[in-house]
Order: C-alpha cells, then sequence, then structure tokens
C-alpha cells in the first residue's frame, strides 16, 4: 500500500520572513502538516483493498472511497494535499513575479491583476472558521477564485487549484493574532508565480 510522507520544503523556515515567521512556518509543516500525512496514511490502512495512484486521484474520486474512511480522507488526505501545494507556492520575498501567460489570463479573466487581489483576499478574508481560498481551474479551464472550508480539497468538486492560501489561525496566530486581514495582504509578497505558471499549464493540458 502506497504511504505517504511529510513533503520537504526547498527553502529554509525563515525564508519568507518578515511574512512568515520561521516559528510558525516549523510548526506548521513538522506538526500540522504531519499530523495530516500521518492520520491519512492510518485511515487508508483500514482499506488495504483501496486502489489509487495518486493523492489527487485519491480526491478527485472522494465518492468511492469507502464510507467508513472517507471523512478522514476528506480531512487528512485533503490537508496533505493542500499543504503539499501551500507550501511550493510561496517563494521569498521578490523572488518571482506574475507574467507571461498566467498574467493575460487573469488579466483577462478578472479585469486587471488587482480586481483579482481584490476578489482572492476577499474569499480569503470571509471564509468563517478555518479553511482555504483558491484560484482553480475549472472544467472549462477558466480561472475562477473560490475558498472552501476546513481541508476541502477543490479537487474533489472537479477543479484544478494553483493557487492557495491557508486561513486556519495555525497558519498566521503568532504573527498576526486576530488579525487575518493584515496576514492576506502581507501573503501575496511571498506568492511563488514561477510555480503557479508551471500549474497553469499542466492544468490547461490536463
Amino acid at each position: 500500500m502506497k504511504k505517504f510522507e511529510l513533503p520537504e520544503l526547498n527553502y529554509a523556515y525563515d525564508a519568507l520572513e518578515p511574512v512568515i515567521d520561521a516559528r510558525t512556518m516549523e510548526i506548521h509543516h513538522t506538526k500540522h502538516n504531519q499530523a495530516y500525512v500521518t492520520n491519512l496514511n492510518a485511515a487508508l490502512e483500514k482499506h488495504p483493498e483501496l486502489e489509487y495512484e495518486s493523492l489527487c486521484g485519491l480526491l478527485r474520486d472522494i465518492n468511492n472511497v469507502p464510507s467508513d474512511i472517507r471523512q478522514a480522507v476528506i480531512n487528512n488526505g485533503g490537508g496533505a494535499h493542500n499543504h503539499k501545494l501551500f507550501w511550493k507556492v510561496m517563494a521569498p520575498v521578490g523572488t518571482t513575479e506574475l507574467k507571461g501567460d498566467l498574467k493575460d489570463a487573469i488579466d483577462n479573466a478578472f479585469g486587471s491583476y488587482e480586481k483579482f487581489v481584490e476578489e482572492f483576499s476577499n474569499a480569503a478574508k470571509t471564509r468563517f472558521g478555518s479553511g482555504w481560498a483558491w484560484l482553480v481551474l475549472n472544467a472549462d479551464k477558466q480561472l475562477k477564485v473560490m475558498s472552501t472550508a476546513n481541508q476541502d480539497s477543490p479537487l474533489m468538486e472537479g477543479f484544478f487549484p494553483l493557487l492557495g492560501l491557508d486561513v486556519w489561525e495555525h497558519a498566521y496566530y503568532l504573527n498576526y493574532q486576530n488579525r487575518r486581514p493584515d496576514y492576506v495582504t502581507e501573503w501575496f509578497k511571498v506568492i511563488n508565480w514561477d510555480y503557479v505558471a508551471e500549474r497553469f499549464e499542466k492544468g490547461l493540458t490536463k
């Protein structure tokens, strides 16, 4: 049976400062993300007959996951996949920029980059409780902003996630306390647009 593992970061825990502090990154990665991976593996052990090629495939096919572990897979499989993407869509301040086909697509879909930021930020700020804000491709290969509760994955709704922002309190509380809007505003400084552009190209061909 496939065992999922904690993804490695391609930057140091302090690389995203001052936007996200090193202690938050370390706790988020080694404690929260690790717990999702551990709990996902434990749930899947109950059904060794379950076949899947990847975590993406498992989430896309969530309705065929046995009912006794389905919610555990939604919570922990979603958490594992959401975080795997989250680490990759971030990079140190000033190291990447939005350009090329992705920039054109965002301008066309939302009217301008500024309007995209406004819509995405609103999705993140108004998500009640814990959850995520997303930039996704829908089934028609169109860009869309959405949000999901808890660790629900856009994959379960047939969307291809390009960019995700974690708005669980554990993602920002040490630095920002209850000031989620400040966290959301600052987070745009550490988006890894090069990786998001790679996801965009991949999503167009899927």
